[in-house]
């Protein structure tokens, strides 16, 4: 993901599918007792059912370990939850995260050698990687735009192929305004501010990885000025039209998650700015509805780089605690997340639709049989084989950074308490001083 283009690396991967044979896990071993493997939270809360059920099965397929899921506190961050745990001698022996793996980098095991890593590309390795120390595996790709509701957007007569620029886009909202619909739900919540619609920005802030680093660069030196960057102008201007456009009630609390999928699913509304992680509580919302992605044009000019392109990458990687687990709890931690990618019963807890009891994911390890068949699924998967795809940027920001921008400075322009100017300012303040991790530098 570093230095090479995404969207070919995810494609590679998918012509692999076929090419890799896939090694037999280690459940089969035998073992003088029990193990149990604890394990922070459960991935994502959407899937929490669905996650649980698999280690429900995997608990039962064999009888060498014992896997188990401690709720965190999801009222705070991931080092909020478990700082407390490893001063208390009691780290769970899985954890899943992504901006503060490098804070996690030196209490963490290598998966170099593993099945699983060689079962990736390199390139989704990439960013779990800490100066040549694999510290994590990915769960799976995902995606983040505009989605829709089909069903709506067809009835309204619009296609979405056709909207190409932020102009375009409007006209689409205008368009469903006249149908009688609303035509966005666009989410104040501070995660989706924070990480995902500021990567909007610096994932087409330069057209290549190093131009975009660069960037980085210079807010961490406190000499960018992003008052005077044409895309980044472009970039509030969309950001302003989403607000002028959004029909929900604006909601800074983590219940605007459920709101905005029961917007969306009632057929009242045609898109909403999320992710697909939103597709498995969308299918359970509106069964029998399909729902799509697009791109998030911040453009007047069709041409613009990334009008064309939705953000494709890993949201987060599982990493083993090497400090205060046993070699039996570390083995019992590998077995099973080799179990739940490599095993059929596994692959289908994880590419299977929640309708079906999986959790939707996007296959990224080589030899998987079961495949995606879900309409937003399918979506993306074209536009990774076409290489329409941007990069996350938000996997390099500093821990802390997403919450600090999105549930001050971007919640408060959402509500018009702050000017263009001063969001400017204050995205400018939170990012100056920031060690540069992106580069290799120690925290």
């Amino acid at each position: 993901m570093k230095k090479t283009k995404l969207g070919a690396l995810l494609a590679a991967s998918a012509v692999a599918l076929s090419l890799v044979a896939v090694a037999p896990t280690a459940s089969a071993a035998t073992c003088a007792k029990k193990t149990t493997v604890t394990m922070l939270g459960t991935i994502k809360i959407e899937i929490q059912d669905q996650f649980l059920a698999a280690v429900k099965a995997y608990n039962a397929s064999q009888k060498c370990y014992t896997l188990k899921s401690i709720p965190g506190d999801r009222k705070l961050t991931f080092l909020q939850n478990v700082t407390p745990m490893y001063a208390a001698k009691n780290a769970p022996t899985i954890m899943y995260t992504l901006q503060e793996i490098p804070d996690m980098a030196d209490k963490v095991m290598d998966w170099k050698g593993t099945k699983l890593v060689k079962l990736v590309s390199p390139g989704l390795l990439a960013a779990a990687n800490v100066g040549g120390k694999q510290v994590g595996v990915p769960s799976t790709a995902e995606a983040f735009g505009l989605l829709y509701n089909k069903k709506v957007i067809a009835d309204a007569g619009i296609d979405v192929s056709k909207i190409k620029t932020r102009n375009d886009l409007e006209a689409a909202f205008k368009t469903l305004q006249a149908k009688g619909k609303k035509a966005m739900h666009f989410s104040a919540i501070w995660w989706s501010l924070g990480a995902h619609f500021t990567n909007i920005f610096h994932a087409n802030a330069g057209k290549t990885h190093e131009a975009r680093l660069a960037v980085l660069d210079q807010l961490s030196d406190g000499k960018k000025d992003l008052s005077m960057d044409p895309v980044f102008k472009n970039w509030l201007a969309t950001y302003d039209l989403l607000k002028k456009y959004n029909g929900s009630t604006v909601n800074l609390t983590d219940t605007e998650y459920d709101a905005s999928i029961a917007d969306l699913a009632s057929g009242d509304y045609g898109f909403m700015f999320q992710g697909n992680w939103t597709e498995p509580n969308l299918m359970t919302a509106a069964p029998g509805v399909d729902f799509g992605i697009i791109p998030l044009p911040i453009s007047t000019d069709a041409a613009s780089y990334g009008n064309d392109s939705i953000p494709v990458g890993v949201p987060g990687y599982f990493m083993i605690d090497a400090k205060q687990s046993t070699k039996a709890e570390r083995d019992g931690a590998v077995d099973f997340l080799t179990w739940l990618y490599t095993s059929s019963a596994g692959q289908h807890f994880v590419a299977d639709p929640v309708t079906k009891g999986g959790m939707g994911f996007i296959p990224v390890y080589s030899g998987f049989k079961v495949q995606p068949a879900t309409s937003m699924a399918r979506d993306i998967a074209k536009y990774v084989g076409a290489g329409k795809t941007l990069e996350w940027i938000n996997t390099y920001y500093p821990a802390g950074l997403q919450e600090t921008v999105g549930k001050v400075s971007m919640q408060q322009y959402f509500t018009d308490k702050i000017s263009a100017a001063d969001l400017a300012k204050a995205i400018e303040a939170a990012w100056k001083g920031s060690t540069k991790t992106w580069r290799g530098a120690a925290k």
